[in-house]
């Protein structure tokens, strides 16, 4: 009997665990496999690198690790700082065997995208980031680039998640997302990220003052205008629900458009928003970062897209139901970040 196609849930990521299919340097840790995704760790050893690359579809990634594109080799053991505009590699704890029929795709983890850290997977013989064709077998790394805010790296910290894929890609609707720009009073629509911060330590969630990293944003006349090259957290105006038996990934609405990029990370589990996990009412923050040229953003301009897609089978535990950082959530900032901006 065939297998059911679809995103593969927690109770399959669990079985795949326990069968080597997914194997790690440590035990895997209580929370880090969720609905529909697995959190991926950070291991003892990373790389500055002079440039991003890929490593081919003939070549393994340590194969790449050369004087040639090295500049030097961190030890992440005790802390290391990863410094805004520089490019880092870091080995990830968890390896791969997938069963011939599953795939994998990647993504920044929700706190990742929303601190302006820019992160990509790559895995040996690619030719694409944040991909595993069905059957992969081998290690798999991160590539780290700070935008906003240097970190305190550790291993264990976990940046980016893996999600799990039995047949094609396979969309069942979609849902366009607008920007909520309309304001509740004084309230903020938005917070706009300070150059030349402090330091963030991924380690210490609500350990960071919000004021010394942020700065409110209010649109008066419901429009903002967005300042090339700086980083903002917006909200959606519509309320987003993920039932259970579905996952979404964020989408960008228009390319085109050029001037704004409006989503890092994309994966949304099942459960989320939904009511009966206790997340009614929930909007998807946007993590926005101007282009070229400023540009006015207005309040219901359509900024990005969900992607709805079956899940292979039942999830056990919803999204939500055993706690989460951002269930329920209107604007929200990092869970690293305590106290209003």
């Amino acid at each position: 009997m065939t297998a059911p196609a679809g995103i593969l849930p927690d109770v399959d990521l669990e079985a795949l665990a326990g069968s080597g299919a997914i194997t790690a340097a440590a035990p895997l840790e209580a929370g880090q496999i969720q609905p529909a995704s697995v959190d991926l760790r950070l291991a003892r050893r990373a790389w500055r690198l002079r440039a991003s690359f890929l490593p081919g579809p003939e070549r393994a990634v340590a194969e790449r690790l050369d004087g040639d594109l090295v500049m030097h080799e961190l030890d992440l053991d005790g802390g290391a700082v990863l410094e805004t505009g520089c490019v880092y590699l870091a080995e990830l704890q968890e390896s791969l065997a997938l069963p011939a029929d599953v795939a994998g795709a990647m993504n920044p983890k929700s706190s990742t995208g929303r601190l302006d850290v820019f992160t990509r997977v790559i895995a040996d013989r690619a030719g694409a980031f944040d991909q595993v064709p069905a059957g992969y077998r081998g290690p798999l790394y991160v590539e780290i680039c700070p935008r906003t805010f240097s970190v305190l790296a550790r291993p264990g910290d976990r940046l980016v998640q893996a999600r799990l894929r039995r047949g094609p890609h396979a969309a069942t609707r979609t849902l366009t997302l607008s920007v909520d720009l309309a304001g509740r009073g004084d309230a903020p629509i938005g917070y706009r990220a300070k150059r030349h911060s402090p330091l963030v330590d991924l380690a210490q969630p609500g350990g960071h003052a919000a004021p010394a990293f942020w700065e409110p944003v209010r649109a008066p006349g419901g429009r903002i205008v967005l300042d090339p090259g700086e980083f903002y957290i917006l909200a959606s105006r519509e309320a987003v629900e993920i039932p259970v038996g579905e996952a979404a990934e964020m989408a960008p609405i228009a390319p085109e458009i050029g001037e704004f990029r409006a989503h890092y990370a994309g994966f949304f589990d099942p459960g989320f928003g939904v009511d009966a996990a206790g997340g009614a009412g929930s909007r998807a923050v946007l993590e926005v970062r101007g282009r070229d040229v400023p540009f006015i953003l207005e309040h219901g301009q359509p900024v990005a897209r969900l992607v709805y897609e079956q899940m292979a089978g039942a999830v056990a535990t919803p999204y939500g139901a055993s706690g989460s950082n951002y269930q329920a959530q209107g604007l929200k900032l990092s869970k690293h970040f305590a106290g209003a901006a």
